[in-house]
């Protein structure tokens, strides 16, 4: 497995270095369905300033991440995964879209599973915990996370800007 540098990984997601994108402008970044997330998980959350905050997030986009590969493209390698972000000055959003049939309704839930011994289960009710709003699209392949900025994150940008 190669070892990705978070340039290298920036390259080859696509991404531009931050601050040369208009501000509240998607950024899109396509993928291997693979499970190595840890270069693009730095990506996603660079933004973030709150220590405590990115560790929450950070847990609720792998989680996401993971399901997306593992669930969503059956761990197939030849399928791709499709992650928008956009940091607006109340919101910051992700969105997470696979090449599966999609999450069920009554499968979308963020409740603990019943045995909590079971070997799944656990992921949708981690993410629930770690975001704000969690929404679906109507074919269910599609997962976006938004976590409200605080007042303090804004008035810190606010006053960089």
């Amino acid at each position: 497995m190669p070892s990705w540098s978070l340039t290298a990984a920036r390259n080859l997601f696509g991404e531009s270095p931050l601050g040369v994108a208009p501000q509240f402008r998607w950024a899109d970044f396509t993928l291997p369905s693979t499970l190595q997330l840890t270069p693009l998980l730095e990506i996603l959350l660079e933004p973030v300033d709150c220590q405590d905050t990115c560790h929450r997030l950070q847990l609720g986009l792998q989680e996401a991440l993971v399901n997306a590969v593992q669930h969503g493209n059956a761990g197939d390698p030849c399928k791709s995964l499709r992650v928008r972000r956009i940091f607006t000055p109340n919101w910051m959003i992700w969105q997470i879209q696979d090449e599966g049939i999609g999450v069920p309704n009554k499968a979308r839930v963020g409740c603990l599973p019943a045995h909590l011994e079971a070997n799944s289960g656990r992921g949708l009710f981690l993410i629930h915990q770690c975001f704000d709003d969690v929404r679906w699209s109507r074919r269910g392949n599609r997962l976006q996370l938004a976590c409200r900025r605080s007042k303090a994150i804004n008035a810190v940008d606010s006053k960089s800007s």
